[in-house]
């Protein structure tokens, strides 16, 4: 960190850095951000955190490996110690989008409108990167509408996956 920038924050009243420390809290937990993270992460990838817990302003970057991914956090198991640390999507560092390689096999097509009727049980992911069930109860022009637990969702159909039940 810049030397100037903690000397500020130094200087800093307490009801200052409270107002401070809620915009960053906001900022962190956006869910924009989170997924836009989530994006360049998957799972046994090895990614460089924060390690927030050392004393002092002097933090360092550890080397883990990433062993499960929820909605506000991800676990990582630290590559020297063994140790897991559940860590909000802020900690970890980004790779580079060159340093990520190619999926090697071919995503398939979107689904479209044609892949589904009404009575089809599928699942799908909110805007808070919760998985949803439901039956689809209509078929619209460009959407599906389902009723998941009472609740009513218009879905896009790429968003939908169907349920297989074994």
């Amino acid at each position: 960190m810049n030397a100037a920038l903690i000397e500020a924050l130094n200087r800093a009243t307490s009801l200052e850095l409270f107002h401070l420390s809620t915009i960053l809290e906001r900022l962190m937990s956006d869910p924009a951000r989170i997924i836009e993270i989530r994006r360049h992460l998957h799972l046994g990838q090895s990614v460089r955190f924060l390690d927030g817990q050392q004393a002092g302003a002097q933090v360092s970057l550890r080397t883990g490996r990433i062993v499960a991914m929820k909605d506000t956090q991800l676990t990582v198991q630290d590559e020297r110690t063994r140790r897991e640390w559940k860590l909000p999507y802020a900690a970890i560092e980004i790779p580079d989008a060159a340093s990520i390689p190619a999926p090697s096999v071919p995503e398939p097509p979107s689904p479209t409108r044609a892949d589904f009727r009404v009575g089809d049980q599928v699942s799908f992911e909110d805007r808070h990167l919760q998985t949803r069930i439901g039956t689809i109860v209509r078929i619209n022009q460009r959407t599906a509408t389902l009723d998941c637990d009472g609740q009513s969702w218009r879905v896009s159909f790429p968003l939908l996956r169907h349920l297989v039940d074994l």
